[in-house]
């Protein structure tokens, strides 16, 4: 994911394009409802978020809103992680 948002960032830049992405973590969704519900799964993650709680899907508002806002119009090539922390371990 990385690589390619640098390709296409730099690709795409000269028609004023911008290139990045949102990496997610564990979200609540109807989705992940199954695995959420397998108590062994619950204790082997839940602990490894340093927040101590699954995402929401409110918690990508106001980057996404980022993200589409003239505020961004600098930013490209970039890969935003909002995990709670699970990728640092």
């Amino acid at each position: 994911m990385i690589a390619m948002m640098m390709g296409l960032s730099t690709e795409m830049a000269r028609y004023k394009i911008t290139a990045n992405a949102i990496i997610p973590g564990w979200i609540e969704t109807a989705m992940t409802e199954a695995a959420f519900g397998y108590q062994k799964f619950v204790d082997n993650v839940l602990p490894r978020i340093p927040m101590r709680r699954w995402g929401q899907p409110d918690d990508f508002g106001a980057i996404a809103i980022y993200l589409m806002s003239d505020a961004s119009r600098w930013h490209t090539g970039d890969v935003i992680k909002i995990d709670g922390g699970f990728s640092i371990y």
